[in-house]
């Protein structure tokens, strides 16, 4: 779908979210939202041999008012940075390019970020430049707009709880001799199974 198209910030985003941008002439990250539980906000899915995996960023979170986005705090005191990246090797060390792409990852995890939104934000330019995509083409936005299910928002419609209508290909994973093929993960399972052919699952 040509045009502007809207989205939620996502921690390793699901394969869906980079098929919209990449169907997209113009495509605007929501930093002005209040954050949202449970969502791709802060979390992704990836498979290991024991099927699927949640790996989850904690954030602090205000007690007694709604935060916005921008402002969510990254807690490190629950070692997260480790377990994910224990999991991530754990489930694609054998698979075809996780040599070469791990590093990056790794990399961009262990900055240490203050803010969600930042972490994310890396994480989404770097795989945007292993995909060959525009990263000029993504910006954020400077105020909120309330969604009202216009065509092109995405921001609550690719979500973990939610069906979505967008239907990808099959692509060679390392546990689907276990699982079978296993839709819905992150662009890291993607990435990592398929290395630069993924540029032209899209």
């Amino acid at each position: 779908m040509p045009g502007k198209i809207f989205l939620s910030t996502a921690y390793l985003p699901p394969i869906e979210y980079f098929a919209r941008i990449s169907e997209a002439d113009e495509v605007i990250i929501e930093r002005e939202e209040n954050y949202l539980k449970q969502s791709y906000r802060n979390r992704c899915y990836i498979l290991s041999a024991r099927g699927l995996q949640l790996l989850t960023v904690p954030v602090y979170l205000g007690s007694f008012h709604k935060t916005h986005i921008r402002d969510i705090r990254i807690d490190y005191s629950k070692r997260w940075q480790q377990v994910h990246l224990r999991a991530l090797t754990s489930s694609y060390n054998s698979s075809p390019y996780f040599l070469y792409y791990f590093e990056i990852i790794e990399r961009i995890i262990n900055v240490n970020h203050n803010f969600l939104l930042d972490l994310n934000t890396d994480l989404l330019t770097a795989f945007l430049k292993i995909l060959k995509r525009d990263i000029n083409k993504v910006t954020c936005t400077s105020r909120y707009r309330p969604a009202e299910g216009k065509e092109g928002d995405f921001r609550y419609t690719i979500h973990p709880k939610k069906h979505s209508s967008w239907s990808g290909k099959e692509y060679f994973q390392v546990f689907s001799y276990i699982h079978g093929f296993v839709p819905g993960l992150s662009i890291a399972d993607l990435v990592f199974n398929m290395g630069p052919d993924s540029a032209g699952y899209f």
